[in-house]
């Protein structure tokens, strides 16, 4: 019993030097390691208070120290917990960013990015490969006018659709027709041949990634309507592997002729 009583005021430690380093910047959490690692005796949180600047991270503050005492963990290996995280944070920061995406109502306690400007960073980002996947396009100027600007600054720009009806698809207008008249430089793709159990499957999927760097995940179609008016949501990802992982099957299914060139 003793053993996991322990074990839990570990985790709970754990816990809180995570949520101090997320929180504060590697400076401020340098300064509160000094002072840990100064100190004779373990602290408690109004003793280094004044190191912290708003009420969520002195409340953080005192759950690390609470927990802190609870534990066998001496000033110094704390000190080696807190920088420990606040580096793996600070890495992990600078290599990947992702940012919430919504269209629709918005309110004040949450900040997000728009449909459209997640999807026009990642078309303007583009320097060699860019990759778009979308169910249906129509009614959207802004992001035709970007696409067709990536194809003449020489990157090269695919585009996978659903077919229309008449083609063997399930949306009732050529929205690969109209791109190709549109966008008359990008690289147009479709899912034609499909085994048996794909059969009646759709390309639903709404993506963009450009170079392998940055990601846009989205529920949107390429519609005015999904850019402004509906409640649309997703996520958008610089670096880290995401990109690279969804460039790269992107390009496998192209290689693999599962889907096809129009």
């Amino acid at each position: 019993m003793n053993t996991q009583f322990e074990a839990q005021e570990m985790k709970r430690l754990i816990d809180a030097v995570y949520a101090i380093s997320l929180q504060l910047s590697p400076e401020k959490t340098q300064s509160i390691a000094s002072k840990i690692f100064q100190a004779t005796s373990k602290m408690t949180a109004s003793e280094i208070s004044g190191l912290v600047g708003t009420q969520v991270a002195l409340r953080s503050l005192g759950e690390l120290m609470e927990a802190w005492k609870n534990t066998k963990v001496s000033s110094g290996e704390l000190v080696a917990m807190l920088l420990s995280s606040s580096n793996a944070i600070k890495r992990i920061t600078s290599e990947q960013s992702i940012d919430l995406v919504w269209t629709g109502p918005t309110t004040p306690f949450v900040s997000t990015r728009r449909t459209e400007q997640a999807l026009l960073q990642v078309i303007n980002a583009a320097k060699k490969e860019l990759f778009i996947t979308s169910f249906v396009t129509y009614d959207v100027a802004n992001i035709l006018t970007s696409l067709n600007k990536a194809c003449n600054r020489g990157v090269v720009v695919s585009i996978l659709l659903e077919l229309s009806q008449d083609q063997g698809g399930s949306v009732s207008i050529d929205g690969i027709g109209r791109m190709k008249a549109l966008v008359p430089q990008a690289l147009l793709y479709a899912w034609r041949d499909k085994t048996d159990i794909f059969t009646n499957g759709s390309v639903h999927a709404k993506v963009a990634v450009a170079d392998k760097h940055i990601c846009f995940i989205t529920s949107a179609n390429l519609t005015g309507n999904a850019m402004e008016k509906n409640m649309e949501a997703g996520v958008c990802i610089t670096g880290g592997e995401i990109p690279e992982l969804m460039h790269n099957h992107l390009s496998s299914l192209v290689d693999v002729n599962i889907i096809a060139r129009i």
